[in-house]
């Protein structure tokens, strides 16, 4: 495969990868909360986001099992149908509803984990660099393009269009991995056992405040993904346009996030890492005011613009900081699995959290829902100084 042919393969296969997160994170809370849908149930929706987090523990059986290829083409496939049924089906019972969504995430989660794995072993090491940064960009375009623009355009076509073009953007791939024999990469068989998880939390538990640790990587997040779990429908429940939620706290949102994460690299790398998690913690913390101060007024749209760009910003910049603590945290010798397992946790906390999002924000209403958001997020702030350092160097 010439270096032409992998960045098409790249660019195609990863702008794919993004659009089931951008639909389910931004234009299903949207689309539920329009139509009526309690903000519990769309609490409880999001619990399907877990797949996501949990997809580490099967990926080593699809890595063993038969070629990259095949599972690409499989849960490429089941993702078209998956997408092509929530754009046709009319007036469902809600428990199929939530196996539709729940059968997205998952096939989601495991459509990345062959990509991921197909990327690592086909690309060479002379292009990494170049199809790594391509990687990442045509990601967050399919996440920009099914979220915050797909949930702007719902204001001038049917919705369920939305969901059919998705679909139908997958089954396309079906047959470009059917007649192209390049993909057929046999897989080195990797010996499964519960090991490659048991090794790096055992690594983790026996180091200094290794308790701390996990509790800190745990809960850092969460404030911020209670938050999260709730914005959509707010600004629904304000009385915005699709037009507008869609562009501005869909679009703007996520490129001001991106801003904020390459920022918060530049702003860690200056004053350290304790520093910045402390800083930036603080910041992405106490943006969630800005929502409880909108609820809590009879707020004009330009506050809410305002509560939208700040949060989502401050959210990248602390989002940079816990990336580099999660690095930091890993051992060579075993750092891609204990990766694996820190990212594992974190992501299982924050999909927790919007679980829980839409029941506390109907017993509590949006102010004091965004006010118990800031307090989480705050408290993991207090254990940095229990925390140990000695893996990074520090300013």
């Amino acid at each position: 495969m010439n270096g032409l042919k992998i960045f098409l393969v790249v660019l195609v296969f990863y702008f794919l990868s993004g659009l089931p997160l951008g639909y389910f994170y931004t234009f299903l809370p949207v689309q539920l909360r329009s139509q009526g849908v309690e903000l519990s149930t769309i609490g409880l929706i999001s619990l399907g986001g877990m797949f996501w987090s949990l997809k580490p523990i099967w990926a080593p059986f699809m890595d063993r099992l038969l070629s990259r290829s095949f599972w690409m083409l499989i849960f490429g496939l089941f993702l078209g149908v998956n997408f092509l049924l929530l754009g046709l089906i009319k007036d469902v019972s809600f428990p199929f509803l939530l196996l539709l969504f729940f059968c997205l995430t998952f096939f989601s989660a495991s459509f990345d984990t062959a990509l991921d794995g197909w990327f690592i072993e086909t690309v060479p090491n002379r292009l990494q660099g170049q199809a790594n940064g391509l990687r990442v960009s045509s990601y967050r375009v399919g996440l920009v393009i099914s979220g915050g623009l797909a949930v702007a355009l719902s204001q001038f076509i049917p919705s369920s269009y939305i969901p059919g073009f998705i679909g139908l953007l997958f089954l396309s791939v079906v047959p470009f991995l059917l007649r192209n024999t390049t993909f057929n990469v046999s897989n080195k068989v990797h010996k499964i056992d519960l090991s490659m998880f048991i090794e790096p939390l055992k690594d983790l538990l026996l180091r200094k405040s290794g308790l701390f640790i996990l509790f800190f990587v745990f809960s850092y997040k969460l404030g911020d993904a209670l938050l999260g779990g709730m914005v959509y429908p707010f600004w629904v429940d304000q009385g915005f346009s699709k037009a507008e939620i869609g562009l501005i706290a869909g679009t703007l949102g996520t490129v001001l996030t991106i801003s904020g994460a390459l920022i918060g690299g530049y702003i860690t790398s200056r004053i350290g890492l304790k520093k910045a998690l402390l800083y930036l913690g603080f910041l992405q913390a106490f943006s969630n005011l800005g929502y409880t101060i909108s609820a809590l007024l009879i707020a004009p749209k330009q506050l809410i613009y305002v509560a939208s760009v700040v949060e989502s910003f401050t959210g990248g910049l602390g989002t940079s900081a816990f990336i580099t603590f999660l690095t930091s945290l890993c051992r060579k010798e075993i750092a891609s699995s204990q990766y694996a397992v820190l990212s594992m946790l974190f992501s299982f906390s924050t999909s927790l959290s919007r679980g829980i999002s839409g029941f506390l924000a109907e017993t509590l209403g949006y102010a004091m829902f965004f006010s118990l958001s800031f307090l989480v997020a705050l408290l993991p702030l207090f254990l940095i100084k229990r925390l140990s350092f000695d893996n990074f160097l520090e300013r």
